[in-house]
C-alpha cells in the first residue's frame, strides 16, 4: 500500500512543512509507489585535472558525469520504486556532439536526516540534510561499499575529497542547485550546478 506521507518528509523532519512549494514538488515521491517528478533545466559541469585522471574509476563506478561543459541542457526524472522506499534519480545530459548520457543513483533514508546516494558498484555516499536559511543542504557523511547487505566505511575522502550540495527556491516551480566535491589538499575537483523548472508531478 502507497505511503501519502513523502519519502523525504521524515528526513527533513519538523522542516518539511517549512520548505518552500518547489521543494515540496521536488521531493514530493512516495515509498512504495510508482511516483515520477520531473525536472529540466541547463547545467555547468567542470572537474580539475585530479577528477580528470580519476575518470576512468569514476565511469567504472557509475559515479558522476565523463564529461564537462557549459549551458548543457539536462532532465532529471525522480522515480519511486513500488518495493521499496529509495528516491532514483535519473539524469539525462546533453552535450553538444555527444549522445546522451545518463547518471543514475538512488538515494535511501538510513535514519534521521542521513541518506546513502548509491551508484554503480555499490559505492555509496552518506550525506545529511538541512534546510535553514532557505537553503536545503547536503553535508558529507562518509563513503560506504554495500556488499552483500552490509555497507562497510570507505576511507575515500583523500582520493576523491567530500561531497557537498545545495538547493535553493528561485519562485514556486524553479530552483537552484550546485554539488562540488573538494579535496583537503587540492581543492575544488569537481562542480555541477544550474537551474531547474519543475515540469511535472506525477503519482502512480
Amino acid at each position: 500500500m502507497v505511503n501519502n506521507s513523502p519519502i523525504f518528509q521524515p528526513v527533513f523532519g519538523t522542516s518539511w512543512d517549512q520548505l518552500p512549494p518547489v521543494m515540496q514538488k521536488h521531493y514530493a515521491n512516495r515509498p512504495f509507489s510508482r511516483d515520477v517528478v520531473t525536472v529540466e533545466g541547463v547545467m555547468e559541469v567542470a572537474a580539475s585535472p585530479l577528477a580528470r585522471m580519476l575518470s576512468p574509476l569514476l565511469r567504472l563506478a557509475g559515479a558522476l558525469v565523463p564529461y564537462e561543459g557549459k549551458n548543457v541542457p539536462v532532465t532529471v526524472h525522480f522515480r519511486s520504486e513500488p518495493e521499496s522506499r529509495a528516491f532514483c534519480f535519473d539524469r539525462e545530459f546533453r552535450f553538444s556532439g555527444k549522445p546522451p548520457n545518463h547518471f543514475r543513483s538512488r538515494m535511501e533514508p538510513v535514519g534521521g536526516n542521513e541518506v546513502i546516494e548509491y551508484m554503480g558498484l555499490g559505492i555509496g555516499w552518506r550525506a545529511a540534510y538541512t534546510f535553514e536559511n532557505g537553503k536545503v543542504t547536503l553535508t558529507h557523511k562518509g563513503y560506504v561499499w554495500r556488499i552483500f547487505g552490509v555497507c562497510i566505511p570507505l576511507p575515500l575522502e583523500l582520493l576523491l575529497g567530500k561531497g557537498c550540495a545545495q538547493e535553493e527556491a528561485l519562485d514556486d516551480t524553479t530552483f537552484r542547485m550546485r554539488m562540488d566535491i573538494v579535496h583537503p589538499w587540492f581543492g575544488e575537483v569537481y562542480r555541477y550546478g544550474g537551474v531547474f523548472h519543475v515540469v511535472e508531478v506525477g503519482y502512480g
